[in-house]
């Protein structure tokens, strides 16, 4: 195994099947992120998303795929021409990936519907872990009025992500939570990350989450209408499924022991606007 590869992980627990390949593509996931600020993808697109706070913002959950949004509306963008510089950092870390566009022609109707139809989907996939693919997604046409700011990475060496501020990154979880429609399983990592933003006293940007609603869903929505349907949802919802979705992603599972619907409502009325 290379050096660099060695030495970045080994500052994570490897004590477990589940911890080695969390570890894994959390390393990755640095590494791509490397190569992307090598091709200069940063100057016009944004990182956000779960993967976006586990790195930047010590989330204590790993996560697996990658979010990004164009900085401005653009439907002719391809993320094709920064492939070559994702594919020389992995080399460096003696690491051979492939790298596919995902044909959304063959995305369920509720995936497709989430993502919208401006929405670049690829899979980065590690040849010497075959277990190990990492989703990415980039927004083309994405809901605009956000702020981003530059946060840094020291390995594989240092460099700067453009990264969505928090206050929008909460917006982006609160229609995920809300909106997203599910097909086998409840997306419980949504539910960890909204417990995560308001224990961390996050204001929410409710005039970005307006507009992402508006775009994606086709509604426009006042606050107290947003509650009401997060309320919804929150008091609905199967914990037991919502937990078992988000188990293999935590260090401390005893940390969901206090779950329930009523500590998600109680959660849902400490929430801080921007």
């Amino acid at each position: 195994m290379n050096d660099i590869l060695k030495q970045m992980l080994s500052r994570y627990p490897m004590d477990t099947a589940d911890a080695r390949r969390n570890a894994l593509y959390e390393v990755m996931q640095q590494v791509v992120l490397c190569g992307l600020y090598r091709g200069g993808f940063f100057s016009e697109a944004a990182f956000y998303g779960g993967t976006c706070l586990r790195i930047f913002h010590g989330m204590n959950r790993y996560s697996e795929d990658m979010d990004f949004t164009l900085l401005h509306k653009d439907s002719s963008f391809s993320l094709e021409k920064y492939f070559p510089a994702i594919i020389d950092e992995c080399h460096l870390l003696g690491r051979e990936v492939e790298i596919t566009k995902k044909d959304k022609r063959n995305f369920g109707k509720v995936e497709s519907a989430f993502l919208k139809d401006n929405t670049d989907v690829y899979n980065l996939s590690f040849t010497t872990e075959k277990s190990l693919k990492i989703k990415i997604e980039v927004d083309t046409e994405p809901p605009l009025q956000f702020e981003t700011e530059e946060r840094l990475l020291l390995q594989p060496f240092s460099f700067f992500t453009r990264c969505v501020t928090l206050p929008n990154l909460f917006a982006g979880k609160m229609h995920a939570l809300v909106f997203r429609q599910w097909k086998h399983r409840v997306k419980g990592r949504d539910w960890y990350d909204f417990e995560w933003y308001v224990r961390n006293q996050v204001p929410l940007n409710f005039s970005h989450l307006q507009m992402r609603i508006k775009e994606f869903n086709g509604l426009e929505i006042n606050r107290d209408q947003f509650t009401d349907m997060l309320k919804e949802r929150l008091a609905t919802t199967d914990i037991r499924q919502v937990k078992a979705d988000v188990m293999p992603f935590v260090r401390t599972p005893h940390d969901l022991d206090i779950w329930s619907n009523d500590y998600f409502l109680q959660l849902a009325g400490m929430i801080r606007y921007e």
